[in-house]
């Protein structure tokens, strides 16, 4: 576990617009002082990110949001008090004080408290809002251990917390509560339901109105490798004809059955599967229930990634 002194050092870090790599129960996210311009810069920089794309404000608890937003409805309330600390981001009217850079440039800011004991350690000694992207080049996996962030960054981070692997493994919920009822933005771990059941009511689509969110785009979290989602049987027979063609198949399946044939690598995480040295990678398509739709969501933008690729 990260020893108090290495708290401390990664505080002193941020506090002098450094970077610093740490866990939360999502992925692991790549920090900056939220105050300091030119520490945020160095994230985009780092990330390779483009700069109208927000980034999220981790804070230690709910009381920090009026430091961060200058509208708080009830429902921002409400979920605080069903699900933070937790993985859902917040989208609130952003306060004055808050700097363009972590916003997109937009009216809006995303704010989140993760529940991960170092993140909580980092935030409380901290004091402040950390702005904190996944920590991975932009587009790419997220990172899930800190070997990830390492490998991804080395270098380019002042320091990387390691917390261990991280619980959720994909990105938090996001909901928009700056517009007229709350909208889902980007479906993870909370799901609709839960969020329905804890506001009582419906929540609306994301329209041309909602603001920009983190981990929206419809390329986004791709691995290197070429990758095709598609339904068992299909994948299957795929993988077998692409491994007799002598291509060298990774395979992310559910259901199916691993098939005796030669070629096939047969792992569980994308990232695992994007180090294999494969030539494509096939994942079985989720099924179609509510309690997939972050995974649904996340692999077929990570389809749509590497589309490119498969000229």
């Amino acid at each position: 576990m990260v020893s108090d002194r290495e708290i401390d050092n990664a505080v002193a870090i941020l506090r002098a617009g450094g970077l610093v790599a740490f866990p939360t129960e999502t992925v692991y996210g790549l920090g900056a002082d939220a105050s300091n311009p030119e520490a945020v810069k160095r994230v985009f920089a780092a990330k390779g990110r483009p700069h109208d794309h927000p980034l999220i404000v981790h804070v230690a608890d709910a009381v920090q949001l009026a430091n961060w937003a200058r509208e708080i409805p009830p429902a921002a309330w409400t979920l605080a008090r069903k699900f933070w600390p937790g993985p859902l981001t917040l989208i609130l009217k952003r306060s004055p004080r808050v700097n363009d850079l972590v916003t997109g440039g937009q009216d809006t800011v995303a704010l989140r408290v993760p529940s991960h004991p170092v993140a909580q350690a980092l935030l409380r000694r901290f004091g402040g809002g950390v702005a904190a992207p996944s920590a991975n080049r932009f587009g790419r996996v997220s990172a899930t251990t800190a070997e990830h962030v390492r490998r991804e960054f080395g270098g380019a981070v002042d320091c990387v917390l390691d917390g261990g692997a991280t619980d959720v493994g994909i990105e938090s919920t996001i909901v928009d509560l700056s517009g007229a009822a709350p909208a889902l933005l980007r479906p993870g771990w909370i799901t609709v339901e839960q969020l329905q059941d804890a506001l009582g009511m419906p929540l609306a689509s994301p329209d041309t109105q909602s603001p920009r969110a983190p981990g929206t785009l419809a390329k986004h979290y791709a691995p290197q490798t070429p990758l095709m989602v598609m339904e068992a049987d299909l994948l299957l027979e795929l993988a077998a004809s692409l491994a007799r063609q002598g291509k060298r198949i990774a395979v992310l399946a559910r259901s199916a059955l691993q098939p005796l044939s030669p070629g096939l690598t047969w792992v569980a995480s994308l990232r695992q599967l994007d180090e294999a040295g494969c030539d494509t990678i096939l994942v079985e398509a989720p099924p179609q229930d509510a309690a997939w739709a972050a995974i649904r969501d996340r692999l077929t933008r990570a389809a749509a990634g590497t589309q490119e690729n498969l000229a």
